[in-house]
C-alpha cells in the first residue's frame, strides 16, 4: 500500500520512512561522552613503553643562531635523545602548506619568538622538560619587523633573504607574501557622481583560535621502519605530504589516525607536533607522545591575521553606494602558512555583500617577526568585514538614513555581480536577513532591576564584579551584515573521498562509513550517519575511525565538510544502493515484474517500490554479501584571480548572515555588557536543525570575543607575545553570552547536496561590527579598533 500522511496517499521518497535521517535533529554519537568528560582527546592516549616529547622554543623574535649545546641536556637521566636541526632524518628539512618555508627546527636563525628549535624525549615529561631547559643556546639578536613600515622601508630586513616560492617574482618586495589587486569599472568616474564620501582607518587585533583542547599527538615507530602517528588535526592528508617527506618515507608508512580533538577553528590546519613527535619516535624506536602546555600552545599554532584597512566609500544622495576603494594590510608574521589564501579572500570579499559597480583594491599580506598567522574561522573576510559594516554606518548617518534600510537598498541578490566579475547564481537574501533581525522585538530595558529584590549582577556591565549599580548605563543597538565564500577557492583541486559499506551484521543490515574527515566538533559525524541512514534506509550505521587509508577529504575548514565530504558519502551511499538493487533484480527479478520498475527505494531495512511496496528486506537481498564501494565527490571547478585585475570566477558558494547587537554600556567606567546578539542565515537546507543553530550560535560569540576582549598583545619594540596565558588572553564565558536568537532560511543551493550551504563561518563575521555598532551608538564614539577596550571608552 501506499505510504500515508494523515489518510492521505503519498508516494515514498528515499529516506521518507528511515529515523535519524537527513533533517532530523539527531543527538551527536560523541555529545555524552564529551559533556561527562568521558570522551577521549588526543591528549589522553598512553602506549606501554612510551617517552614524552619536549620543545625547546626561540626566547627572541629575530635572532642569528650562533651555538647550541646540547651536552648538559644528554647528561640527564632518563633522556633517549636530543634533536636539533642538524639531526634530522631527511635532507628535507621545511615544510608548509602552500609553500614549504617553514623550517622543522631553526637552523641559522630564528624568526618569531617561540620558534622551535630543539627536541628532547625523556621517560617523564618534567624530565624532558628539565632537559630542554638545559640546552644552551647562544643567540645574536637581529632587528624586528613589526609592521607594514619597517617591513617595507628602504633597505629593510628581509624576514626571507631567498624566496623561491610561486609569488616571489609577482610581490614588489620580498617581505610581501603575496599581494591582490581587484579592479572593475571607473572609479574616478564613478566618485564623481558621489554626493557623500567617507574615509576610515580601522585595526584588526590579532585573534587567537583558544581550543581548549592542546596540540598532542602520539607517533609509534612501525616494524616496517615506517610510523603510526595518532594526532589531533584539521586535514590528514595534507599532514601527510608535509611530514613524509621530511621523515625520508613514502607517504604509505606515514599511517595516519585521527584522535580526539579539543576544537580547532582553523589553528590545527597547519603542522604542530607531529613531526617532531614522528622523528623523536624513529630516532628513539619508542613511541613518542608530545602534548603542549596552555603556554606552549600560544606558539604551537597560527592565529588570525592583524589587519590595518583603509576604506574610501561614495554614495548619492538617495542612498545608493557609487564606488568602493579599500586597501588591506594583512600581517602573515614569520611563515606563509595560508597567508595568500587569506590575502585573496580578504580582497574578493572587501566590498561585502552589496551590488558595487566600481572597486579598486588592494590586499597584501606581509612576512614579518610577529608569530605565524593562517587560518581562523572566516579566513579574511572577517577583518574586511569589521571595516565595511563600519563604513556602511558612517554613510548612513552622512546621508540621514536609517542604517538598515541603507544596507537594504545596496544589497546584492541572485544574480548580482561580485567585484571579481563572478555571477552570484544562488540565492542571496541579504535584504531578508537584515529585515529578520530588525523585526525581532528588542530586549527589555535595565533587565537587572527586579521589584524588591537586589540588582542582578549578571545583567550589569562588569557583571559579578558589582563595579556599578546602573547608574551611567546607555544601551546600544547595531546592526551588521556579511559574506563568506564556502570550501576552497581560486582554482584549487576541492573533493573529498567517502567509503561506503553495506552488510548484514547478527541479522541486521549495517552501513559503515569511512573517511578521513577530521571531527573538531562541527557535528559531520552525525551528518554522515544521518546520510547513510537517508541514502541507504537502514538504522544502523557506524563510523569508522578517519585515518588516511582512505582516500583525502580535504580540511574541515571553510565551511566545506557537509557540502563535499557529505557529498561524496551521499554519492557512495547512492552507488551502494544501485548495487544493491543490481543484487535484488538478479535473485529476485524473474519472480516479481515490479523489480524492473524505476525509482525503487531502499527503507526501513527493505527494498520498496514508490508507492510503498516491499519487495523484499535487505538481509534476503544481501544474503551474505558485502557491498563496499569508494567514491569523490567533486564541487564545480574555480579559477585564480587575475594577478592585474582580480577578475576570475574564483569561489564556489556564498553565505550570508546578519546580526542585531544590543548592548549597554557604562561610558564612566568603559564597561560593556552584551545584552543579545540576534542573528538570521541562510542555510541552505538544515540536514540537522539543532546543529545548524549551535553552529551558528558558537560562530556568534567568537565574533563577540574579538569585538570586546580577545586579543593576541605583541610588543611593537622586540614581536614579542606578551600574554600567551588564558589569564591575560581573555576569553568569553557563559557570563559573557548573551541571548542569541536565530532565524534562518532554507533557500537550497541546487548545486549543493541536498541544497546544503555552508554555515559555520558567517556568523563569525557580522556578530564583531554588529557589537561594535551598538556600542558607537550607545557613545557616540568612533571606535575604529578591535576589540574595544575600557581605554577607548573613558578616554584614560
Amino acid at each position: 500500500m501506499a505510504g500515508t500522511t494523515s489518510g492521505i496517499p503519498t508516494n515514498v521518497t528515499q529516506g521518507s520512512r528511515t529515523k535519524g535521517g537527513i533533517g532530523e535533529s539527531t543527538l551527536r554519537p560523541d555529545g555524552g561522552l564529551k559533556v561527562t568528560g568521558e570522551f577521549a582527546y588526543s591528549s589522553d592516549m598512553w602506549h606501554e613503553g612510551m617517552l614524552w616529547g619536549q620543545t625547546l622554543r626561540s626566547t627572541l623574535a629575530h635572532a642569528e643562531i650562533v651555538s647550541v649545546d646540547v651536552s648538559e641536556a644528554l647528561t640527564v637521566p632518563g633522556v633517549h635523545a636530543v634533536m636539533t636541526y642538524e639531526d634530522l632524518p631527511a635532507a628535507v628539512k621545511h615544510y608548509g602548506m602552500e609553500f614549504q618555508d617553514t623550517p622543522v627546527l631553526a637552523h641559522g636563525k630564528v624568526r618569531h619568538h617561540g620558534e622551535p628549535v630543539a627536541l628532547v624525549a625523556a621517560d617523564h615529561p618534567e624530565t624532558a622538560r628539565r632537559a630542554a631547559a638545559k640546552i644552551r643556546i647562544e643567540y645574536r639578536e637581529l632587528p624586528v619587523v613589526t609592521d607594514e613600515a619597517s617591513a617595507l622601508a628602504p633597505g629593510a630586513v628581509l624576514v626571507h633573504e631567498n624566496r623561491e616560492d610561486h609569488h616571489a617574482e609577482h610581490v614588489p618586495h620580498p617581505n610581501i607574501v603575496h599581494r591582490q589587486p581587484i579592479i572593475r569599472g571607473d572609479v574616478e568616474a564613478a566618485r564623481k557622481r558621489a554626493d557623500v564620501i567617507v574615509e576610515g582607518e580601522y585595526t584588526f587585533g590579532m585573534q587567537d583560535q583558544a581550543f581548549l583542547g592542546p596540540e598532542s599527538g602520539l607517533a609509534v615507530p612501525a616494524e616496517d621502519g615506517g610510523v603510526d602517528l595518532y594526532v589531533a588535526t584539521q586535514w590528514l592528508h595534507s599532514d601527510l605530504k608535509q611530514i613524509a617527506p621530511v621523515l625520508g618515507l613514502p607517504e604509505e608508512k606515514v599511517r595516519m589516525t585521527m584522535a580526539g580533538v579539543g576544537g580547532a577553528f582553523g589553528g590545527r590546519e597547519d603542522i604542530s607536533m607531529q613531526i617532531h613527535a614522528s622523528v623523536l619516535a624513529l630516532r628513539t624506536g619508542r613511541p613518542v607522545k608530545m602534548v603542549y602546555n596552555r603556554f606552549e600552545s600560544f606558539f604551537g599554532h597560527v592565529h588570525r591575521h592583524p589587519a590595518k584597512l583603509h576604506y574610501e566609500h561614495g554614495a548619492t544622495r538617495d542612498g545608493r553606494i557609487t564606488h568602493m576603494r579599500c586597501r588591506i594590510v594583512l600581517d602573515g608574521g614569520a611563515y606563509a602558512s595560508s597567508t595568500a589564501s587569506v590575502v585573496g579572500n580578504a580582497a574578493s570579499l572587501s566590498v561585502g555583500p552589496y551590488a558595487v559597480d566600481d572597486v579598486d583594491i588592494e590586499a597584501i599580506g606581509l612576512y614579518t617577526n610577529n608569530p605565524p598567522c593562517g587560518a581562523m574561522r572566516g579566513f579574511g573576510a572577517v577583518q574586511a568585514c569589521f571595516a565595511y559594516e563600519a563604513q556602511m554606518d558612517r554613510l548612513a548617518a552622512k546621508l540621514g538614513m536609517d542604517p538598515v534600510e541603507f544596507r537594504r537598498l545596496n544589497a546584492m541578490e541572485q544574480g548580482s555581480v561580485m567585484p571579481t566579475g563572478q555571477v552570484v547564481h544562488h540565492p542571496a537574501p541579504v535584504a531578508e536577513l537584515l529585515r529578520l533581525v530588525k523585526a525581532r522585538p528588542l530586549p527589555p530595558r535595565r533587565q537587572w532591576e527586579t521589584a524588591g529584590n537586589p540588582a542582578d549582577l549578571r545583567a550589569l556591565p562588569g557583571g559579578l564584579s558589582n563595579t556599578t549599580h546602573g547608574e551611567g548605563v546607555v544601551r546600544g543597538v547595531g546592526y551588521a551584515v556579511g559574506i563568506k565564500n564556502v570550501a576552497f577557492s581560486e582554482g584549487f583541486d576541492d573533493y573529498s573521498t567517502a567509503r561506503v559499506r553495506l552488510e548484514v551484521i547478527n541479522g541486521e543490515p549495517v552501513a559503515m562509513v569511512h573517511t578521513a574527515m577530521a571531527e573538531v566538533g562541527q557535528g559531520g559525524v552525525t551528518i554522515h550517519a544521518q546520510i547513510a541512514r537517508t541514502e541507504l534506509g537502514v538504522q544502523r550505521v557506524t563510523i569508522h575511525p578517519a585515518d588516511t587509508r582512505v582516500g583525502s577529504a580535504g580540511s574541515t575548514s571553510a565551511g566545506r565538510q557537509t557540502y563535499m565530504t557529505g557529498g561524496s558519502v551521499k554519492n557512495a551511499c547512492a552507488l551502494v544502493r544501485e548495487k544493491v538493487l543490481e543484487i535484488g533484480r538478479s535473485r529476485f527479478g524473474a519472480h516479481h515484474p515490479a523489480w524492473a520498475a524505476p525509482g525503487l527505494l531502499l527503507e526501513g531495512g527493505e527494498v520498496v517500490t514508490d508507492g510503498g511496496e516491499v519487495l523484499s528486506t535487505l538481509v534476503d537481498v544481501l544474503e551474505g554479501e558485502v557491498v563496499e564501494v569508494e567514491a569523490e565527490w567533486r564541487h564545480f571547478p574555480t579559477e585564480p584571480f587575475d594577478r592585474v585585475t582580480g577578475q576570475g570566477k574564483g569561489h564556489v558558494q556564498y553565505a550570508f548572515a546578519a546580526h542585531r547587537a544590543v548592548v549597554e554600556v557604562d561610558t564612566e567606567l568603559g564597561l560593556v555588557k552584551v545584552v543579545e546578539l540576534a542573528v538570521a542565515q541562510d542555510v541552505g537546507r538544515a540536514l540537522n536543525p539543532l546543529s545548524v543553530v549551535g553552529q551558528i550560535q558558537g560562530g556568534t560569540v567568537q565574533g563577540l570575543g574579538v569585538a570586546v576582549m580577545e586579543e593576541i598583545i605583541v610588543d611593537p619594540r622586540t614581536a614579542k607575545v606578551r600574554n600567551p596565558s588564558f589569564t591575560d588572553y581573555l576569553l568569553p564565558t557563559i557570563l559573557d553570552t548573551p541571548t542569541i536568537p536565530v532565524d534562518y532560511l532554507e533557500l537550497a543551493d541546487p548545486e549543493a547536496p541536498y541544497g546544503v550551504r555552508g554555515i559555520g563561518e558567517a556568523p563569525t563575521l557580522s556578530s564583531t561590527p554588529a557589537v561594535l555598532a551598538a556600542i558607537r551608538d550607545a557613545t557616540g564614539l568612533e571606535l575604529t579598533k578591535t576589540p574595544v577596550r575600557l581605554e577607548h571608552l573613558t578616554g584614560l
